[in-house]
Formats: C-alpha cells, structure tokens, sequence
C-alpha cells in the first residue's frame, strides 16, 4: 500500500486545488480525501508530495507512437500501408514497436496512457488500441486490442492516391459510403444465417470476406474515428456518419470553431489538434488556439490529441498552456489532457481522473504543470513507481 500525502490535488473530478491524500493499493485508487491519511495507515509506504501539484495521468486520444517511430526511419514507419484505400482488416497493435524510445519519453513527462493506431493515408485505414506507455511487450501494454475504426476524408487520401485512385472529395465520400454499405449488407447476411441456424434450419455458410467482417463491427459498437481538418470535409463526415448511425469523432477537427452551432446540434465530438506547429498543408491554413475556446463556449465535447510524432508525447503540456492562452479555461485545458481524453476513447471508468476504483496512473510537478518551468517530480504507472524526484 502506498500513501501519498501533502499532494496539492488536482483530481479532474470534484477535488482541485486542495491539499490532500492519495492511498493506492497494488494498480488502484482506494482513497483520495482533502485531509492527511497517514495517520490511518501506519503501515502504508508513504511519498510526502510536499505541497506540489499531483494530477492523473495524461491521455491522448489520438497519436501513432509505436508505430511512426522516431529514431529507425523507413524501417519503423508502419502507420500507413498505402496500397489500397479501403483497410479495415488492419490492426494497429499488430505493428507496435513497445521499445520505441518515445514510450520512454512520454512516460517520464506525464504520458500514462495512448490511443494510437494507422495514420490517414486511406479512406479506412484498420484499428486503433490502447496501451499504457510501459512494456516488455505490447501485451503488457494493451487496455484494448481494438478501440475504434480509423477513417478518413480531405487531403491525405486525395493525395496518397492521386496518381492510382480516388483523387477528388466526392470519390473519397462515394468510396466510404459503398464500403460502409457493403459492410451493413454482410452483417445482415451473417446475422440471418446465425437465426436461421439457431432454428435450425440447414443452410449453407455465408462466403466470408475479411475486410467486411472486420468493417461490420462498426455496426455493433465499435467506435469510428473519422480524420477531417476542413469545415466541408468535418459536415461531409457528419453526414454520412449519422447515415449510417455510428458511433463516432471528428479527429483533428481544425476547422470546427468556425462551425461550433453545427458542431453543437449535431452533438460531434471533437478531438482537436494538433494545433502547436507549423501550417504544413492547405486544410491546416485557418489553424488556431482560440479553436478549444470556441469549443468550450458552445459546449461541444472535446479533448486534446498530439499526433505524435507530429507534435510528440512529451511537449503535450506546451501546446496545452497555449490553449489557455487563448482563452480556454484553466481547468478545461487539464480536462481535455485528461478525463475528457478518456470519456471520448471509452475508457473513463479506468484512468482519466484521481478517483476511488481507477487505475493508479499520477504524476507529481514541481509547479504548475502548464508553467515552462515545471518538471515531473515522480510519475506512477498502474500503482508502480516509475519516477521519483521528489
């Protein structure tokens, strides 16, 4: 059991900005009160916080970390497999480097937890997971094998294949429209043949296709990630997902301040950025920090995604403070770092926030966590000490 006490809490929940205790045993959260528990459990192994700013976890919602590495180039670029548009059958996960030195860099800066998976080469690209940022293997790593569904619309596939396929806005849409279709008629088809079994009749099995039996899953839950920068490309993806009745986010979502009242009546949510960096392609051209505050304001969901390597893990907090300096408010900016990253991947009951039940997963400051002058003083990771400074 360890205790830690004197923490200046920022849980993202209903304690912020209080002096308090965390009590963790084995990977859990079992206590978190704005009091000192130490008294209570004597036999606790005990951190003195020393007053500084203790926080969950940071959790990006959208990244390609393991997969578009760093450090080996062309031999550890495995993000996009641009040979066909539609690539549903693709797992993510399955091209995971865990030895990938940015795993090492996110952690150690606050990074707990990744949502990572293929890049936007293709109309549909495969699977993302989710993995916490320590491994020996990818299977000491994994929270979910399978997270949701890339796909894609704008720029990137006109043109990854201008010269060998759908090169205009109205292909790419026609394109994932047909395949969304196809993959709704394969269900239906496999889903009476399951009834017509169960009656016992005998029937013969339903050919079977790879790419649609991993597409249906959209169908059944599996969640849709859908990459649009532009405000056309943001309303074409809207469109054809409430069509089709998915579950789904806008992924990058750069143009949707300019949109917020659809946005808002649609109910989208919005996973925005990266927004630190250079405007490196047309649809980036109206890029803006004030976007989160516009967003904030007219009460759309969303959170805050890196892209690594676009931007990488560990200057998450950099581009945060930037949103906050545009206006956002100080606490919403941890948010979307944090519990609404987490809400918006489906996995809010287990990390995102300091509260009893959750997974162990806390980083300790110096100061100020969005201060350029701030540095982790100790990092936990599913209740194991990776870090301590203090």
């Amino acid at each position: 059991m360890i205790l830690i006490k004197n923490a200046r809490l920022w849980t993202m929940a209903t304690l912020n900005d209080v002096l308090g205790s965390i009590l963790i045993d084995g990977k859990k959260i079992i206590a978190v009160e704005a009091r000192d528990l130490a008294p209570e459990f004597p036999l606790a192994q005990v951190i003195d916080a020393k007053g500084q700013f203790a926080m969950p976890g940071i959790v990006d919602p959208h990244c390609h970390i393991g997969m578009m590495e760093q450090v080996y180039g062309w031999a550890g670029q495995d993000t996009n497999e641009i040979t066909n548009p539609l690539t549903p059958e693709l797992k993510g996960i399955e091209s995971i480097k865990p030895h990938d030195a940015s795993f090492k860099d996110a952690l150690l800066n606050g990074v707990t937890t990744v949502c990572t998976g293929p890049g936007s080469a293709n109309i549909i690209g495969g699977t993302f997971c989710i993995l916490k940022t320590k491994g020996k293997t990818v299977c000491d790593m994994v929270v979910k094998n399978e997270s949701a569904m890339k796909m894609a619309l704008g720029e990137n596939p006109k043109r990854c294949y201008k010269d060998k396929g759908p090169s205009t806005r109205m292909a790419n849409a026609a394109i994932l429209r047909g395949a969304l279709t196809e993959a709704k008629l394969y269900k239906e088809l496999w889903d009476q043949y399951d009834k017509d079994i169960a009656a016992g009749k005998s029937i013969n099995k339903p050919a079977y296709n790879q790419k649609w039996d991993s597409l249906k899953r959209v169908f059944e839950g599996l969640p849709v990630k859908i990459h649009a920068h532009q405000a056309d490309d943001i309303v074409t993806a809207v469109r054809i997902a409430k069509e089709f009745n998915l579950n789904y986010s806008i992924e990058h979502c750069t143009e949707g301040y300019l949109i917020p009242e659809f946005l808002k009546e649609h109910k989208v949510k919005c996973i925005l950025g990266p927004t630190l960096g250079e405007k490196s392609k047309y649809e980036l051209k109206a890029k803006s920090f004030t976007a989160a505050k516009v967003l904030y304001d007219n009460q759309v969901e969303f959170a805050f995604m890196t892209d690594h390597p676009v931007i990488t893990l560990d200057t998450t907090l950099a581009q945060t403070g930037l949103f906050v300096k545009a206006g956002l408010p100080y606490i919403e900016a941890l948010r979307a770092n944090t519990i609404y990253a987490a809400k918006l991947i489906g996995i809010d009951n287990q990390v995102g926030s300091l509260e009893v039940g959750k997974d162990a997963d806390i980083v300790i400051y110096s100061k100020d966590p969005l201060s350029y002058d701030s540095h982790v003083l100790m990092v936990m990771l599913n209740g194991q000490i990776e870090l301590n400074n203090l």
